[in-house]
C-alpha cells in the first residue's frame, strides 16, 4: 500500500495503489487478425485445436480493506467491489468527490471522543457551565463546521451518486403509511418496590382481569402454588415464569406482558424487587414511561422497606433518574387483617412516602398519584373497591385528595398524558438486547423519531450504516414505529457482534459517542471501605441501555448540603453535590440532558450500591 502523502497528492497515485493487484485497468481485449493467413508447415502435423475464447474474468484486487482511499470510493460506490473498481480506474473524475479531494489532500479525519487535553476539559472553560447548572438547563455548545475543501475543477460533471435519491424516495414513500398503526397510544409500565411488595401479585391479577389469561391456566397455577404451601403465589406465576423464581417467591428477570384498554395499549415491565438484581431493575425502570411503585401496607413490611437499606428507597430514585416521567404510588394489601382498610394506615404510608419522593426530584402535586388497592382480591383495580369494605375511598377520590380522581388503578392510568413525544425529532433506540433469527434482530424502546422499515440509520459507537429491513411492535409486523413503541428491528447486513446492548440505532443528526462527558452528580451513599468520593474512583457507568465502567477523573467544584460552593474542591461526600469529569474506558453513545432528556441521564453504582445519579452537562467539541 501507498501510505507516502508527497505520493497521495499525485492523481496518477491512484493508479499506483492497484498496480500490485495485477490488474491494467486501461488494457483493452486482444482480437486476432480476420485477414492473417493461417500457418502451414511443411510437414503433416495435427492442426491444434483452437484455443477457447476466455472470458473477461471478474476484477479482483488485493487492496486492504482498512485503506482510506479504498474504503472512500466503496463507501461512494454503495458497497459495490466492480463499481468501486471502476471508479479508481478514472482518478480525474475520482476527484470531483469532496470527500476523496480532502482524503488526497492530506486532511485528517479526527473521530468524535477522541480528545485529549482540549479547551473544554479546562477549569476556565467548564466556569461558564458551572454557573448554570442549578437548573440543569446547559444547552450544549457546538463547534461550527470548517469550510469544505474546494474539489479541483474537472472537464465535466458527474452526475450526483444514486444511493441518496433513493434513500429519499424511501422516505417519501414512508410518509403517508399510517394503515397500520394503532391510533392507542402505547405505555410501558414498570412495577418497582421492595421484595414481597406484591408487584407479580398485582402484575398477574391486571392480566387476569383483562382477560388476557384464561381461567384454566389460573386454576393450574392455583394447584402448583397450593403444591408448594404458597396459595397467595398463584397470580404471581403468571408472570414469574421459571421454576427458580416460583420456589423462592422471588422474581429474577424483567418479566414481561402486555394488555390494553380502550384508550391505550400497556406493557408491563416487572422488576425485581432484591437488591441483588437492581441491574435489571435498572433495564426495565430504563423503558418505562410510569413507574408503578408498590408499597406493602401490612404492619412491619412498610418499615421494613423503606428504612435504611431497603429497596423502596432505592427504586423510587433509580426511576427518576432513569426518566420515568409519572409516578402512581400503590398502597397494596389493604385487605391484610393488620389493616383492614383503614383510612389511618394509608394515610401513615401517604405521609412518609411524601418527603421522600419530594427530595427524588419528583413534583408531588403534579406528577405523583396515590391510591389503596389489594392486588390479590383485585379490590381498585379494574373495580371500585365496595363501600362496605371501604367507606372512605369514594369521598376521598371525589374531592381529588392525594392528586388522585380516578377511583381505580386502571382509571387513573388512562388519564395519564404524554406530550413531550416528538415523533418528527431524530431517530433514538437504544437497544436493549439482540439475536440471530436469519438475520440480526435488534430490540429497544423507540425513544424519539420515527423509525420505518426501508431507512438508512446508523448505530452508535461503532458509526456503521445499515438498512432496516424488518419492524415489529409486539408480534406484529408495522410499517413504522413512533415513541414510546417497543419495536424488533431487523439491521440488514449486520451480525450480532455490531449491535449490542447499549448501542443507539439514530438517523441524522446523530447522537454523539464520547469517552469523556462533564455532568453534575449527587452523591447519595458511598462503599463502606471508601466514605469519600476523589479523583481516582471507579464505579459503573449506567446510561440508558448502556453500561461501562467509569472513572472520576477531575472534580471541579462541589455544594453541600447548606447550599455553599467550593470550586477548588479535591473530595465530594455524602450529600453533596459535585461538577465532575467522567471518563469511560469505552465510548458510549450519550447526550446532553438538555438536548436529549433520556440520553443525559445517568447512574453509578459500585459493590451493589447506588452512590450517585447525575445528568450530562457537557460533551468534547466535535472535531470536523
Amino acid at each position: 500500500n501507498v501510505t507516502d502523502s508527497s505520493t497521495l497528492l499525485d492523481p496518477n497515485s491512484i493508479h499506483q495503489r492497484f498496480k500490485m493487484s495485477g490488474f491494467n485497468p486501461n488494457a483493452a481485449s486482444w482480437t486476432p487478425n480476420a485477414t492473417a493467413a493461417s500457418w502451414t508447415p511443411s510437414v503433416p502435423a495435427p492442426v491444434p485445436a483452437p484455443a477457447p475464447v476466455v472470458e473477461a474474468a471478474p476484477m479482483e484486487t488485493d487492496m486492504d480493506e482498512n485503506d482510506p482511499l479504498w474504503k472512500a470510493v466503496l463507501k461512494i460506490a454503495n458497497n459495490d467491489t466492480d463499481k468501486a473498481q471502476r471508479l479508481i480506474a478514472n482518478p480525474d473524475a475520482l476527484l470531483q468527490y469532496p470527500e476523496i479531494a480532502a482524503l488526497m489532500a492530506g486532511d485528517d479525519v479526527v473521530m468524535e471522543g477522541e480528545s485529549g487535553e482540549a479547551d473544554w476539559e479546562k477549569v476556565d472553560a467548564v466556569e461558564a457551565v458551572i454557573e448554570k447548572t442549578e437548573q440543569m438547563n446547559i444547552e450544549e455548545e457546538t463547534t461550527p463546521p470548517k469550510p469544505a475543501p474546494v474539489p479541483a475543477p474537472v472537464p465535466a460533471p458527474v452526475p450526483a451518486p444514486e444511493p441518496a435519491k433513493e434513500e429519499v424516495v424511501e422516505e417519501a414513500e414512508d410518509d403517508g403509511d399510517d394503515d397500520d398503526c394503532d391510533p392507542r397510544e402505547h405505555v410501558n409500565l414498570v412495577f418497582i418496590g421492595h421484595v414481597d411488595a406484591g408487584k407479580s401479585t398485582l402484575s398477574g391479577n391486571i392480566l387476569y382481569l383483562t382477560d388476557n389469561v384464561d381461567k384454566r391456566t389460573i386454576e393450574k397455577y392455583e394447584r402448583e402454588a397450593k403444591e408448594l404451601n404458597r396459595e397467595s403465589w398463584f397470580l404471581a406465576f403468571i408472570m414469574d415464569t421459571n421454576d427458580e423464581e416460583r420456589a423462592k417467591g422471588k422474581t429474577v428477570e424483567v418479566g414481561r406482558a402486555t394488555f390494553n384498554t380502550e384508550v391505550k395499549r400497556y406493557t408491563i415491565l416487572d422488576a425485581p424487587g432484591h437488591k441483588n438484581y437492581v441491574p435489571n431493575m435498572i433495564m426495565g425502570a430504563s423503558q418505562a414511561d410510569v413507574g408503578v411503585l408498590v408499597i406493602s401496607a401490612r404492619k412491619g413490611e412498610f418499615e421494613t422497606g423503606f428504612d435504611r437499606g431497603g429497596q423502596t428507597r432505592e427504586h423510587a430514585m433509580l426511576a427518576k433518574t432513569l426518566g420515568v416521567t409519572h409516578l402512581v404510588v400503590v398502597i397494596n394489601k389493604m385487605d391484610d387483617p393488620t389493616v383492614q382498610w383503614k383510612k389511618e394506615r394509608y394515610d401513615e404510608c401517604i405521609g412518609k412516602l411524601k418527603p421522600f419522593l419530594k427530595s427524588c426530584g419528583y413534583k408531588i402535586k403534579k406528577e405523583v398519584k396515590f391510591i389503596p388497592i389489594s392486588g390479590l382480591t383485585g379490590a381498585n383495580v379494574l373495580d371500585e373497591v365496595s363501600p362496605s369494605e371501604c367507606k372512605w375511598w369514594k369521598p376521598a377520590y371525589t374531592k381529588a385528595e392525594n392528586n388522585t380522581s380516578s377511583n381505580t388503578f386502571i382509571g387513573l392510568l388512562d388519564s395519564f398524558q404524554f406530550p413531550d413525544r416528538d415523533a418528527s425529532a431524530s431517530v433514538r433506540l437504544p437497544v436493549l438486547d439482540r439475536y440471530s433469527d436469519r438475520g440480526t434482530i435488534a430490540m429497544g424502546k423507540v425513544e424519539s423519531g420515527t423509525i420505518r422499515e426501508g431507512m438508512k440509520v446508523m448505530v452508535m459507537p461503532t458509526r456503521n450504516e445499515y438498512k432496516i429491513t424488518g419492524l415489529w411492535a409486539g408480534e406484529e409486523p408495522v410499517k413504522k414505529a413512533k415513541p414510546g413503541e417497543n419495536v424488533l428491528v431487523k439491521v440488514h447486513g449486520a451480525g450480532t457482534e455490531d449491535v449490542q446492548k447499549g448501542f443507539v440505532i439514530c438517523s441524522p443528526p446523530y447522537c454523539r459517542a464520547v469517552t469523556k462527558l462533564i455532568c453534575e452528580l449527587a452523591i447519595l451513599d458511598m462503599p463502606d471501605n471508601q466514605p469519600i468520593l476523589t479523583a481516582g474512583f471507579n464505579a459503573i457507568f449506567h446510561c440508558h441501555c448502556a453500561e461501562e465502567e467509569c472513572e472520576i477523573v477531575k472534580i471541579f467544584e462541589t455544594t453541600d448540603r447548606k447550599g455553599k460552593t467550593n470550586k477548588n474542591a479535591a473530595f465530594a461526600s455524602i450529600g453533596m453535590r459535585t461538577v465532575c469529569m467522567v471518563e469511560t474506558t469505552r465510548s458510549v453513545p450519550v447526550d446532553t440532558f438538555s438536548h436529549q432528556p433520556m440520553m443525559g441521564r445517568f447512574t453509578l453504582r459500585t459493590e451493589g450500591k447506588t452512590i450517585g445519579i447525575g445528568k450530562i452537562v457537557k460533551l468534547p467539541p466535535k472535531k470536523d
